[in-house]
């Protein structure tokens, strides 16, 4: 008895959290008495003008903070909505928690996390502290964050900003003709907004960094890679190899060659090269990227050679080769990858500003081999709640009155990878769209993982669109082989997994019994 209620409530745990939205919320630190202004961000392809903006606080003042509270009753809680966002005038620890925007419905809902702290502790420092650097005996402004503030307008005009350093108001303003070592240190800068005839402040902390200047760059040279570096590699993979070097000049040059002919710098080759430049205020750095699309057997045979031309000094080259991969260290390194990651829970994070870690994109298999509905719910299942994975699905995340074309546009811009499914007999909305979408894919460089099915595998997609040939050859690829696949052993999923990397958050369910799912 004891057992179907804690599988009941198990279930019912497992349907809520299903129907929450799986991004989270965004952090952010203020102390008690100041202001702060959330901001509801705007979503791409969105009607934003005719949506009803609707904020909701989930905190000890649970309310709704729709269009129909009036301003005075806004006043009153402390909180005014400006445009697309929400200020608190003055925060107390009754304003903590969580808060959240949506648009129309709230199939796109935005979340916040605000923790207040009642004095300036040292934890509140290190989440609140900017960092600035500048150099000894050059000109420099000191510049003040601006986030989560206020947009000015006829309600909450801006003050003025005022600094001090390390407690002590600044003889001067916050530009400097010349510094001095001794104007490194901690500064605090705080903006002041006026409503209704009140004075509310932001402040922010500056740590800046004062460094010695560089002597100029006179001579060029490459840093890496090293002279006779071998790259070991998997054939079929995508290669890149930078080649970094310090330039003398604007007219240094780096660029690579294969034995004695050009690499060309045409992206639509299947061997390539790119270059970026870097600039500081002493150097020039210059990066050519030598890009593999798919490494073949001949590259193996190659040598390549990266090379530095100069004006000032002689020029200079490194020459490196490809080798293939020990299979049996392959595997091994993708074990040792799985087991670091899921015993120490390494997750990845938002730096790359993604919301998704992978676009379920489908295509129709011409076989019985491909995905069926409940095969794909699996997968999207296991992926999402076993794994952590946070993935863009069609016919969930995308608003119904959304183009296909711009729809599926915005899931591939907002996932890190995309995940080609075969899927029979169905494929559903958007996969007729490959054709359409191949050139941007390749444009934007897009990672994509390929599921193959065997009998694809054994026709070497000869029976495939043009389209999907296409990406198959600039994607990594992964053999779906039925139910077989379905096994938490089945080199499918370890693979999957591998090629999908970390995932940006952790998995919902930690604890399970060891079944085949």
């Amino acid at each position: 008895m004891t057992v179907n209620i804690f599988q009941a409530l198990l279930l019912l745990l497992l349907t809520l959290q299903t129907s929450l939205c799986l991004r989270r919320p965004r952090e952010i630190y203020v102390k008690a008495g100041e202001l702060v202004a959330l901001q509801c961000p705007h979503y791409r392809g969105y009607n934003h003008r005719d949506a009803k903006l609707i904020w909701t606080s989930h905190t000890s003042l649970e309310m709704d903070l729709s269009n129909t509270t009036s301003p005075v009753e806004q006043s009153q809680m402390g909180m005014l909505r400006q445009g697309r966002s929400l200020v608190i005038l003055s925060v107390t620890v009754n304003h903590q928690g969580n808060y959240s925007c949506s648009l129309g419905n709230a199939s796109r809902q935005f979340r916040f996390r605000l923790t207040v702290y009642k004095t300036q502790t040292r934890e509140y420092e290190e989440r609140s502290t900017y960092s600035a650097i500048c150099y000894a005996q050059e000109s420099y402004t000191l510049n003040c964050p601006d986030v989560d503030t206020p947009a000015a307008n006829t309600y909450i005009t801006s003050n003025g900003i005022t600094w001090h350093k390390e407690g002590e108001p600044l003889p001067k303003d916050d530009y400097f003709s010349s510094v001095k070592e001794n104007d490194q240190g901690v500064y605090t800068c705080t903006r002041s907004y006026l409503y209704d005839g009140q004075i509310y402040n932001k402040t922010f902390i500056v740590k800046l960094d004062v460094r010695q200047k560089k002597k100029v760059v006179t001579s060029a040279a490459i840093i890496s890679p090293h002279m006779n570096d071998v790259f070991h590699v998997d054939l079929g993979s995508t290669v890149v190899i930078d080649c970094k070097a310090v330039l003398s000049s604007d007219f240094d040059e780096v660029f690579w060659l294969s034995g004695d002919s050009f690499v060309e710098r045409n992206s639509s080759l299947p061997v390539f090269y790119n270059y970026t430049h870097e600039y500081d205020s002493d150097e020039i750095k210059m990066t050519a990227s030598l890009v593999f699309k798919k490494v073949s057997e001949e590259d193996l045979s190659k040598k390549y050679t990266c090379k530095l031309d100069s004006d000032n000094v002689p020029s200079s080259s490194v020459t490196i080769t490809l080798a293939q991969k020990v299979a049996v260290y392959v595997k091994l390194k993708m074990d040792i990858t799985l087991l670091l990651r899921d015993t120490l829970t390494c997750y990845c994070g938002t730096s790359d500003g993604k919301s998704y870690d992978a676009f379920l994109m489908c295509y129709k298999s011409d076989t019985d081999a491909g995905l069926k509905r409940e095969d794909r719910k699996w997968l999207e299942s296991v992926l999402e709640e076993r794994h952590g994975y946070s993935l863009c699905l069609y016919d969930r995340d995308v608003l119904p009155e959304k183009a296909v074309a711009e729809a599926v546009l915005d899931c591939i811009e907002q996932s890190r990878t995309v995940l080609l499914v075969p899927t029979s007999p169905d494929p559903g909305p958007g996969s007729g769209l490959l054709n359409d979408f191949h050139a941007a894919l390749v444009e934007r460089q897009t990672r994509l993982i390929f599921i193959k099915t065997e009998t694809t595998e054994a026709s070497r997609s000869g029976s495939l669109p043009e389209a999907l040939q296409l990406l198959g050859k600039a994607a990594d690829c992964v053999t779906w082989k039925g139910t077989r696949s379905m096994l938490r052993s089945s080199s499918f999923r370890k693979q999957l997994r591998y090629l999908l990397r970390a995932p940006r958050q952790a998995p919902k369910i930690s604890l399970l019994p060891q079944t085949a799912t």
